[in-house]
């Protein structure tokens, strides 16, 4: 599977073969669910809460990633993108949905500081505080998904996977 995933675009191939998976959000704050269309677009399936889980019928090229209510990356399976695995069944044919975990990543100290300075500290009065400019411009500059897609992208080429 890793193989697959390190060869795998971001975005949906097909809708050829059906797999079933819950997402269980085990991070203490909401999950927002992502799937990544046909053309590389995300596309939410809403939050998840706390504790809670999204059951999905999904099929095996198509990706999904997490973010926080903040915006801040989230891991899926211990990745930032999940690509579904095939499907198992009961021995009545009944589909088997593989529980998938939604956890926090380990934040840098400087991601850490950006949330937490973002939730405490006023948009207008970031340039008040006595620190960096780099790190201004840092917290100034929302979460925005598209640009970590292309950078995610871009890793992905130069290190054949996620």
């Amino acid at each position: 599977m890793a193989e697959q995933e390190a060869l795998a675009p971001l975005k949906s191939l097909d809708s050829h073969d059906p797999t079933y998976v819950v997402f269980v959000n085990k991070t203490n704050e909401n999950a927002e669910a992502w799937w990544l269309n046909f053309e590389g677009i995300p596309v939410s399936y809403g939050a998840i809460n706390p504790g809670n889980a999204l059951q999905m019928n999904t099929f095996i090229t198509h990706p999904w990633f997490f973010r926080a209510s903040d915006g801040f990356r989230l891991l899926v399976n211990l990745s930032e993108v999940y690509f579904p695995e095939v499907a198992d069944y009961e021995d009545n044919g009944e589909p088997l949905y593989k529980r998938v975990h939604v956890t926090a990543p380990v934040y840098s100290l400087q991601e850490y500081s950006t949330r937490l300075i973002r939730r405490m500290v006023r948009k207008e009065n970031v340039n008040k505080l006595e620190i960096p400019a780099f790190l201004k411009k840092e917290i100034s500059r929302p979460p925005n998904i598209r640009r970590d897609l292309k950078v995610l992208a871009a890793r992905r080429a130069a290190n054949g996977s996620v």
